[in-house]
């Protein structure tokens, strides 16, 4: 993967759902390969990872995200997806795909990944 876009931003009130979309480009084949994630940047704060999949698909989630975001791929259209649910004011942010070199998944640090989409805005009202 070397090109990241991510889509499906907006505004939603509390409680709402959302689906972000990241859609991936580059080598044949790499998208499969590949650990990718969803990371969230809110005003005035450091980027944090909300969730990551390895490359064959296996998820795991901060503890912000647990038991309401979903993330998943699509490895037939190379997209990687989170979805949001319960939606709370505390999770407006930008939100940020991004991914790996490797296949394997180290964790939900910020330094561990090495391409980044540009983000998309997502602001939950109450």
């Amino acid at each position: 993967v070397v090109q990241l876009v991510e889509s499906g931003g907006g505004s939603v009130e509390a409680g709402g759902s959302l689906t972000l979309t990241c859609a991936a480009s580059g080598a044949p084949g790499s998208f499969a390969t590949q650990c990718m994630g969803w990371f969230r940047q809110a005003a005035g704060k450091d980027r944090e990872g909300v969730a990551i999949i390895s490359g064959s698909g296996i998820p795991s989630y901060a503890d912000s995200g647990e038991g309401r975001f979903t993330i998943y791929k699509d490895f037939t259209k190379n997209k990687m997806y989170l979805r949001l649910n319960s939606t709370r004011t505390d999770d407006t942010a930008m939100y940020y795909c991004a991914a790996r070199r490797l296949s394997s998944c180290s964790g939900l640090a910020v330094s561990t990944f090495d391409y980044w989409g540009q983000g998309t805005q997502v602001f939950v009202s109450a």
